[in-house]
């Protein structure tokens, strides 16, 4: 991967439909050349998919929070696989230092928030959790 494939993933990552043509007029390479690119990424790889971002006041689930988890001893991949089945996770992180893992949660309301963490913390090899909700984004 070269400075032309980064710029070119750093365009999309900004607007994943942005023409052919308007990417390859900002990267001043020609349009087939922009058109190869992405596809040999995709063929490797690369880009996996694409996909729509909200504002968040659009989406249905309203609360967003980041749970902290720490695991006991050797259950790591029994939690991330309860985790990663858990409808309201979005995604789930694993870290170095303090806690183990990091999970974006997500909710529709205050109490449909409160059975989550519930449901989460009663997960047998989840020794502490410490969770912030999430008031405002600063950048997608």
């Amino acid at each position: 991967m070269d400075d032309t494939d980064r710029q070119l993933l750093a365009l999309l990552r900004d607007n994943a439909r942005t023409p052919v043509v308007a990417l390859a007029k900002k990267l001043r390479v020609a349009r087939a050349t922009v058109q190869n690119r992405i596809a040999k990424m995709e063929q490797d790889g690369t880009i996996v998919g694409y996909t729509v971002r909200l504002k968040p006041e659009a989406e249905a689930h309203r609360i967003r929070a980041i749970m902290s988890i720490r695991i006991e001893g050797q259950r790591a991949e029994q939690v991330s696989r309860l985790l990663r089945g858990h409808s309201n996770v979005v995604a789930l992180h694993s870290t170095n230092g303090r806690w183990d893992l990091m999970a974006e949660l997500r909710a529709d309301s205050l109490e449909a928030f409160d059975q989550v963490l519930n449901a989460i913390r009663l997960i047998e090899g989840i020794s502490s959790t410490e969770t912030s909700i999430l008031l405002s984004t600063q950048k997608l």
